[in-house]
C-alpha cells in the first residue's frame, strides 16, 4: 500500500500581523512534518503555495528551507498553479522552485487541436498525476473546454489529476456567487481529483469519478477564515492510502494554536450600553493563549460607531493573555449614521461588478471583450498590483509587468505598435 499527502491553499505570506504570519508559516511546517510521520511517498499542492506570484523574500526562505527539508528525506512534492501563484509568462514562484528541483510542476501540456495532458510518473509509486493550473474568476474553463479527456481517460494506472477550481455540483451553499466549473468537464474514471481553491474541507463521491477532494485552506488567508477557524472550521490536509484504487481520504487535523470566538449583538443599545456588553461578553470567554475573532455586530440606537474604542477592547482582551485579537466591526452601524462596509473576502466581487457597470457604459463593438471584459479587468489589476521584487532592476520590473499585462490581454504590444 502506498501513501501521499493532499494539501492546498497554504497562502504563504498572506497574513501582514506577524504573529499571525508566525502561525500561518507553523501550520505548512506541522503539515510537512506529520506528512512525513505519517509515511508518505510523496505530497501534492493543489495551488497556492503562495498568496502572490511574487511572494515576500522572507517567507520564499522559509518556505524553500521546508520545502528542500521534504525533498531530502525522499519525497517528490507535486503541485499546479493556483489562482493566487498564477503566472502567464512562467516566471512564478512556483516555477523558480521548479527550476532548483525543489517541486515539480505537473501541468505539461502536449501541443495539438485539443489540450492534451502529459502524466508526470511517480517513480517509487508508479502513480501518474497531472491536471490543470487555476486562474483568477475560473478563466480556467476555457482550459477545461478544450481538454482532452478521452486521452486521460485512456491511461491505465492509478491516476491523480490535480485542479484548482470550484465545481459547479458540489458549493456550498454560501459559496454560490462563486465562480465555478461544471463537473461534466473534468475527465471521467481517473482514481483520485486533487483539488484546491474552496478554503473549506470536502470529500465527494460520485458515480463514475474517484474521490473528488479538497482539503480547504491550511491556516486561512482572509479574516473570514480565521473567523471560520475559531468557530470551529477543523484545518489541516488529507492523507490517502492507495494501490489499483484510493482508499477513503484520512484528514488530518492541523492546528498550530487555539481560537475562540466572540460575537456581540448591539442593536438597540446606545454606546455607553454597548461597551458595556462588550465588557461583560469577553468576561465570559477565557481567552488565555488564544487566537481571538471578536465580532461586534448590530444598529447603536444612539451615537457613533467610532465610540466603540477597538484598541480598548484589544488592550482588555491582551490584558488577560490573549494572544492575538481580531476585531470585525464590519456588521455595526448607528441610526444617525449609516455607512456601507465591505469585508475583506468581498472585495475581489466588488472590483468584479464595479467593472461590469463601467463597461456597461463604454461603448465597444467588439462582443467577446463586453462579454469578458470584467474578468480581464480584474486579472490585469492584479499583475499591476505587483510589487518590484528585491534585486530586481526598475526596466527588468516594467518589461515584466508590460509581458504579464500583454499575456492577460493576449496582445503583443510591440507587434501592435509596427
Amino acid at each position: 500500500m502506498y501513501r501521499f499527502a493532499h494539501l492546498s491553499d497554504c497562502h504563504l505570506g498572506a497574513q501582514k500581523q506577524p504573529e499571525l504570519r508566525e502561525l500561518e508559516f507553523q501550520a505548512f511546517r506541522m503539515a510537512l512534518d506529520d506528512a512525513l510521520e505519517n509515511n508518505v511517498d510523496f505530497m501534492i499542492i493543489a495551488g497556492d503555495l503562495f498568496h502572490s506570484n511574487i511572494p515576500n523574500m522572507e517567507t520564499v526562505k522559509r518556505a524553500t528551507l521546508e520545502l528542500r527539508r521534504v525533498r531530502d528525506e525522499g519525497v517528490p512534492i507535486y503541485v499546479n498553479y493556483g489562482s493566487h501563484d498564477y503566472s502567464p509568462s512562467n516566471t512564478s514562484m512556483i516555477d523558480i522552485l521548479e527550476t532548483a528541483g525543489v517541486i515539480e510542476k505537473v501541468v505539461r501540456p502536449i501541443p495539438g487541436k485539443k489540450l492534451g495532458l502529459e502524466f508526470t510518473v511517480d517513480e517509487k509509486t508508479g502513480a501518474k498525476i497531472t491536471g490543470l493550473s487555476g486562474r483568477s474568476r475560473a478563466l480556467e474553463v476555457d482550459y477545461f473546454r478544450n481538454l482532452d479527456r478521452e486521452a486521460l481517460e485512456a491511461e491505465d494506472g492509478f491516476r491523480i489529476f490535480l485542479f484548482h477550481s470550484a465545481i459547479t455540483q458540489f458549493k456550498p451553499v454560501d459559496f454560490a456567487e462563486m465562480d465555478s466549473i461544471d463537473l461534466n468537464l473534468f475527465p471521467r474514471g481517473l482514481e483520485y481529483y486533487a483539488g484546491g481553491h474552496l478554503h473549506r474541507r470536502g470529500c465527494y463521491l460520485e458515480e463514475g469519478y474517484g474521490p473528488i477532494v479538497y482539503p480547504g485552506a491550511l491556516f486561512g488567508s482572509y479574516a473570514g477564515d480565521l473567523e471560520e477557524n475559531a468557530r470551529g472550521e477543523e484545518r489541516g490536509y488529507y492523507l490517502v492510502e492507495f494501490r489499483e484504487k484510493a482508499k477513503t481520504p484520512q484528514f488530518r487535523v492541523i492546528r498550530p494554536a487555539e481560537f475562540e470566538y466572540i460575537e456581540c449583538d448591539v442593536t438597540g443599545k446606545n454606546s455607553q450600553d454597548a461597551s458595556l456588553l462588550i465588557r461583560k461578553e469577553m468576561g465570559e470567554h477565557d481567552v488565555k493563549g488564544k487566537v481571538v475573532m471578536f465580532k461586534i455586530r448590530g444598529e447603536l440606537s444612539s451615537g457613533r460607531t467610532s465610540d466603540i474604542d477597538s484598541a480598548w477592547i484589544r488592550r482588555e482582551l491582551e490584558s488577560r493573555g490573549a494572544r492575538v485579537v481580531q476585531i470585525n466591526r464590519h456588521g455595526l452601524s448607528t441610526r444617525e449614521i449609516q455607512k456601507v462596509r465591505v469585508a475583506e473576502s468581498e472585495i475581489p466581487a466588488l472590483e468584479r461588478r464595479i467593472f461590469r457597470e463601467k463597461l456597461a457604459g463604454v461603448d465597444i463593438r467588439n462582443k467577446s471583450l463586453m462579454k469578458r471584459g470584467d474578468s480581464l479587468a480584474v486579472e490585469l489589476l492584479r499583475k499591476l498590483e505587483n510589487e518590484i521584487a528585491p534585486g530586481e532592476k526598475k526596466e527588468e520590473y516594467e518589461r515584466r509587468v508590460i509581458e504579464e499585462a500583454e499575456a492577460v490581454m493576449g496582445v503583443n504590444l510591440d507587434d501592435d505598435n509596427r
